[in-house]
Order: C-alpha cells, then sequence, then structure tokens
C-alpha cells in the first residue's frame, strides 16, 4: 500500500473496531434486553462499573417511568451529564483500578441504600467490568492501607482477572453473592457486562450477586500476598435461598463485539477472519506470536479478542498493554506495507491512561526512527503511549460505556 492507501486502511480498521464497541455499549445492550424483557412494577436502580452510566441512560431510556430511584458508581470522569439531570438518580464516581477511599465509601452507600429500601422493593442491578474496583466493604482484618499493596501487587505480577477476583471475593462484605445478603430475598434483576474469559456472572465484577464457594488457600500464590492474607477473616458466603429471587443475565459480550466487528468490515466489502481463540498470556509474546501468524494468514481483516498480561517495570511510563501491544507490532511489522494493525481496550482506557490503545503500520516504526526514539527502550519501560503520541499511532476514544476487554483488529492486504 502506498501512503494514501495506509491512511484509507487505518481509517476503516478505526471503523471496524469503534462498530465492535457500539454493539456492546452499555446504553444499547441494556435498552435492547429491556425493549424484549419488559419490567412489571416499579424498580431501585443499582449500577456499579465502568460502564454504570451508559447502563443506567439504556435502562432509563426504556423504563424511566418505573425507577423509582437510583444510585450509579461508576469510574471518575466516567459519569454522563445526561444522567446527572435525573433527580432520582444519585451517582458516585470512585477508584480505579487500585481502590481507594472513593471505593469504601462507595460500598457503604450500596449497603445503605439497599438496607434501607422498603422490604418489597425490587432492585434493577447493572454490573460491568470495573466493580471489583470501584465498590468494596472489607472483610475483618483487611484495611484499606493491605487492599491497595495487595491490588499493586496483583496487577505487578500480572495476575490474569480470573486470579484476581477469586481473591477479591475472599476479602470483601460485598463480592462473590455476599451482596444478596442485604438484598434479602427481594425480588432482583441483574444485567451484566462481561469482561471476563467465558462469561461467568461470578467473575464479572467479582460476583456481587452470584454464590460462589471456593478456598483460596489452595491458590499457588506469592508469599507477598500470602503474607498479607494470613489476618483476614474471610467473609462467609450467604445461604443458597438467598439468591433465589435474583434473575442474572449476561447481555454483552467479547463475542459480540467481535461478530459485531465482522458485519462492519464485511459491509466494507472485506473477506474476514473471526479467530476463535482467547488472547492471554504475556503481551509482547502474544504480538511476536500474532505478527508472525498474520504472514501466513489470507488476506482480509483477521479479529480477535482477549485479556493480555503486562508485567511493569520499575517506575513504568505511561501506557497499557493495548498500547504495549501495539509498539511491539511496530517493531514485528517494520516495513511491511500491507498490514495495518490496531490493538484496544474497549471500554477506552488502556492501564492507567485516558488512550484506548494503538494503531500501527509498517511506517510507524520508520516515524520513530525519524524522531530519533528508540523503540526497544520505550517497550523496556512500559512508556509506550509517550511512543504512539510522537509517532501519531494512538487510538483515543474516551470512555466507551462498556468493557468486554481488548480487540484486535488486523488488515492485511
Amino acid at each position: 500500500m502506498d501512503d494514501q492507501q495506509i491512511e484509507q486502511a487505518r481509517a476503516q480498521v478505526l471503523q471496524i473496531f469503534e462498530a465492535g464497541v457500539s454493539r456492546v455499549k452499555g446504553f444499547n445492550a441494556v435498552a435492547d434486553f429491556l425493549q424484549q424483557n419488559s419490567l412489571s412494577g416499579e424498580y431501585r436502580l443499582v449500577a456499579v462499573g465502568k460502564a454504570a452510566s451508559s447502563m443506567s441512560l439504556g435502562a432509563l431510556s426504556v423504563a424511566g417511568e418505573q425507577v423509582v430511584d437510583g444510585l450509579v458508581i461508576t469510574k471518575h470522569h466516567h459519569t454522563e451529564d445526561e444522567l446527572r439531570a435525573y433527580s432520582n438518580i444519585s451517582t458516585m464516581e470512585s477508584d480505579h483500578p487500585v481502590p481507594g477511599e472513593a471505593s469504601l465509601a462507595a460500598g457503604r452507600a450500596l449497603l445503605d441504600y439497599i438496607d434501607n429500601a422498603p422490604q418489597d422493593a425490587k432492585f434493577l442491578v447493572l454490573i460491568s467490568g470495573g466493580a471489583s474496583s470501584l465498590l468494596e466493604v472489607l472483610a475483618e482484618g483487611m484495611s484499606l492501607e493491605k487492599l491497595a499493596t495487595l491490588s499493586k501487587i496483583l496487577l505487578a505480577k500480572g495476575f490474569d482477572i480470573t486470579q484476581m477476583n477469586r481473591i477479591r471475593r475472599a476479602i470483601s462484605q460485598v463480592k462473590g453473592g455476599r451482596l444478596a445478603s442485604h438484598i434479602d430475598g427481594r425480588e432482583t434483576v441483574a444485567l451484566m457486562i462481561s469482561d471476563v474469559p467465558g462469561d461467568d456472572p461470578a467473575v464479572i465484577g467479582s460476583g456481587p450477586l452470584t454464590r460462589v464457594v471456593e478456598d483460596i488457600s489452595q491458590d499457588d500464590m506469592p508469599q507477598e500476598i500470602t503474607n498479607i492474607l494470613n489476618d483476614v477473616d474471610f467473609t462467609p458466603v450467604p445461604e443458597q435461598k438467598l439468591f433465589d429471587n435474583i434473575d442474572a443475565h449476561v447481555i454483552a459480550t467479547l463475542d459480540d463485539a467481535k461478530n459485531a466487528a465482522a458485519k462492519c468490515a464485511e459491509s466494507l466489502g472485506f473477506d474476514v477472519v473471526v479467530h476463535p481463540e482467547f488472547l492471554e498470556g504475556p503481551a509482547e509474546a502474544k504480538t511476536v506470536e500474532i505478527c508472525n501468524r498474520l504472514s501466513s494468514l489470507e488476506q482480509g481483516i483477521h479479529i480477535w479478542g482477549g485479556e493480555t498480561t503486562l508485567i511493569l517495570p520499575p517506575n513504568p511510563g505511561r501506557g497499557g498493554r493495548n498500547q504495549q501491544i501495539a509498539v511491539a507490532a511496530a517493531k514485528e511489522l517494520a516495513g511491511n506495507t500491507k498490514i495495518v494493525f490496531l490493538a484496544a481496550g474497549t471500554d477506552g482506557t488502556d492501564g492507567p491512561t485516558p488512550d484506548a490503545g494503538g494503531i500501527v503500520d509498517g511506517n510507524s516504526k520508520a516515524r520513530g526512527d525519524a524522531a530519533g526514539l528508540d523503540i526497544q527502550h520505550y517497550l523496556d519501560t512500559a512508556d509506550v503511549g509517550n511512543y504512539l503520541e510522537k509517532t501519531n499511532d494512538l487510538v483515543t476514544t474516551g470512555p466507551t460505556g462498556t468493557n468486554v476487554m481488548d480487540l484486535i483488529v488486523a488488515l492485511k492486504t
């Protein structure tokens, strides 16, 4: 491809990614579900997660007259202005990816809201990725300082979301079904957007309304983690009868996003391959594997999804796993003008940054070289966001109102 064709290809790849995100956007997923499954009677709205604002607006667009009041807990700067206009809906912004004081305040506010609702109240609960950090009521013996240290260790050690949530459930009074103690048998509809492999409700947001019985002592954990957990009194799981009136549905998944992206690509005239495997493991190693595979794959659009891990160096720079993948791809694809490669988070925030990821091509490394950038240095120091900014390869969408993990979209001509 010449320069003009590469620019057109980049625009098309970005369009395909955005189509995937649109399908699983909180507003769309909730509104579609409630249009097909109408609520009966009045409900109290509870929404927690990075997509909580968008999901709530979707619910209010369809069943607004049935929502008596509500509490929405989301990430800082993720509350949409339209939601603030509802006088009967309270909003709180909380801490992510590391729980903080705001997470504890949100947890206490949620328990107070549910406990103070009438015994005949019905609840509409909306759960999305990020809820594990945004909302917390700690088990006895667990302090915020311990929790912050634990979370940082889990992230730095490259624990995946399933492993992290298993530990988070045990040290919480709301996760792993423990919120059901406060629902106390009242009728509840729970709608979830999955950000976990397998779309297990017990893992989404650490499963606040899904009963999970497990023994984390069997986990093979580093000594730094077991030292923190030794003095914690793990919270017991509620009895099964407290879950009998909870009607739970997973309404948006990574596969939904992949399939919607594929449909968009087909509408643009491309042959499409949706790769079924779930991407996981070290970000850079997975990138090398995909780039090597692309050399033998057919022309057209190739779509993968998943969530890789990134073990951070001391004093990491600006970036996230998708930006790391994009820069690693720029290195692997240097000089190859037949491929455009995008890696981005569907939530619009990759790591602790406001950027979703990156989109690179065979000329990306050359642009970096011309600017005097050592690509390996940026990879080694996890400062890939600054590299992508200087090569004009950042993907910045802002909060998308969803979270179904990450997408990779590659166009091979």
